[in-house]
């Protein structure tokens, strides 16, 4: 005969007056999911839908920094749904062999999530709710279950079973879980005795996580009461005691085994073992419990977190595209730079071509970081700029004052002297494009840094900024550089 299990409380009461208070779970899970009547009144619920709803509206991405970001964007995508949706997800975690299939089925009434004998039953994250519907996922071997609970209003409750921590494959299944454990709003980690060090370390990171975790002590069929509780204990107050609190521990029979007396055909009398009543009452209770006292902000609070993730992934990115087109637009600059001024022997033309390649550089940039600005405001930064570059910006005025004036000289006296004088010319014309490279590009990383953080210089104002940036440039390299592409690119001969 099967009888419910006993709560760790030694207090709890028998199991008739278990019975006959214990709740229609389909209904009060219903009028539980935190009266989404009252969530929708809820102020920070709304926020939060219109927060996402922005969110996912102004990313402001362009082609470019749209590839690749896909995966991310869908996220964004699907949090919202989620939101407007009113979605509760709960997630089940453990080893392999821990029961979190069985677990599940109980808590929804039926079979629906696979199980078996063997590891790796569950080979990717199956998703249910209490009425079946199954929607293929990508390209999946197999299709993900995802169901809607009628409930108040719009609500759904989504049961979402996970392989085993511990299967072959780890890595895939690692990130599945982190996956699945971010987006979750209630976890469920389901143990089947006393704690190994991989469980622990597993538990420890999705507390990390930040979601409310109840630990389910499952199979406590198998054990003697003495036993069952001795385990208990030992996890309450060894294993997971700066985890989860004793509230957070609950006990359960998913499938429990009942050994039921037979009689054979020749007459003789044994035992055989059946499949009893699961024994979940107090997982259900606790669910419940949850539900009702932190019902309303779980939804709003885990998907904005989750948001919050996937868009500080996003931003980086974006950055990191913008950078790299940055870098590419100033290098650009620079070689165009160098090249203007080693081929044009006038002084005044070289000054005028080195400050209208630098103002169209700005407005470049300004344009690549979605900054609006005119060319008069370009100008009015690049005075700033070069007033506050100080060495890189006198070096380029010398050398264009001085060496322009010498390589205009060296270019005349080219053909009296029968070509003589190429090779000084050269030298000069290359000096002359490096130092003149070199501050450019000092000019465009400056300008890069100041529109990656909104136009603006921060507390510290523009002479400070410059002074750092300019202080991580190798300026003997930039121009070393500079020289060997200008040399390839005009096919300078010494």
């Amino acid at each position: 005969m099967t009888s419910t299990l006993p709560l760790p409380d030694p207090h709890q009461s028998d199991s008739a007056n278990t019975d006959a208070n214990s709740l229609n779970w389909e209904e009060e899970l219903d009028s539980a999911i935190f009266s989404f009547e009252d969530i929708q009144k809820e102020l920070n619920y709304k926020q939060a839908q219109t927060a996402l709803r922005n969110l996912v509206a102004n990313l402001d991405l362009t082609p470019q920094e749209k590839s690749g970001l896909e995966g991310e964007i869908a996220d964004l995508e699907t949090m919202l749904g989620k939101l407007d949706r009113m979605v509760v997800q709960i997630a089940a975690f453990g080893m392999v062999g821990r029961g979190k299939s069985s677990l599940l089925n109980a808590l929804v009434g039926q079979t629906v999530f696979e199980t078996g004998p063997l590891h790796g039953v569950t080979r990717a994250a199956q998703r249910v709710n209490w009425s079946i519907n199954e929607e293929a996922v990508g390209e999946t071997e197999r299709a993900a279950l995802r169901v809607t609970l009628p409930g108040i209003g719009q609500s759904q409750v989504e049961l979402i079973d996970t392989p085993g921590l511990d299967e072959v494959d780890g890595d895939t299944r690692a990130a599945l879980a982190e996956q699945v454990a971010k987006q979750a709003d209630l976890i469920l980690f389901v143990i089947t005795g006393d704690m190994t060090k991989v469980e622990h370390e597993a538990l420890s990171q999705l507390r990390e996580a930040g979601k409310p975790i109840v630990l389910v002590f499952n199979k406590v069929d198998q054990y003697p009461e003495a036993d069952r509780m001795a385990i208990y204990r030992k996890i309450r107050d060894e294993r997971v005691r700066e985890l989860v609190t004793p509230l957070e521990i609950v006990m359960s029979a998913a499938s429990p085994l009942v050994k039921t007396a037979i009689l054979r055909p020749d007459g003789t009398r044994g035992v055989q073992l059946r499949t009893g009543s699961a024994q979940i009452e107090e997982l259900k209770l606790k669910i419940l419990e949850i539900l009702h006292r932190e019902g309303k902000a779980l939804v709003a609070l885990n998907t904005m977190l989750y948001a919050d993730s996937v868009n500080e992934q996003l931003v980086q990115r974006k950055l990191m595209i913008r950078e790299q087109n940055a870098n590419q637009l100033i290098w650009k600059a620079v070689m165009t730079k160098a090249a203007a001024i080693a081929l044009n022997p006038i002084t005044v033309v070289d000054i005028l071509s080195s400050v209208v390649i630098d103002i169209v550089l700005i407005l470049g940039l300004s344009k690549l970081y979605g900054i609006p600005m005119s060319e008069s405001g370009a100008v009015q930064l690049l005075q700033k700029i070069a007033l506050s570059m100080g060495g890189i910006g006198a070096s380029e005025l010398v050398a264009n004052l001085g060496l322009s004036g010498l390589k205009t000289l060296l270019g005349i006296s080219a053909s009296a002297t029968a070509g003589a004088t190429l090779g000084p010319y050269i030298s000069v014309a290359l000096t002359q494009a490096g130092v003149a490279g070199v501050s450019s590009y000092g000019i465009g990383q400056v300008t890069k840094v100041y529109l990656a953080n909104g136009a603006t210089w921060g507390n510290d104002g523009p002479k400070a900024v410059i002074t750092k940036i300019l202080a991580t440039l190798d300026e003997t390299s930039i121009l070393n550089r500079i020289k060997d592409e200008l040399q390839l690119k005009l096919r300078f001969k010494r």
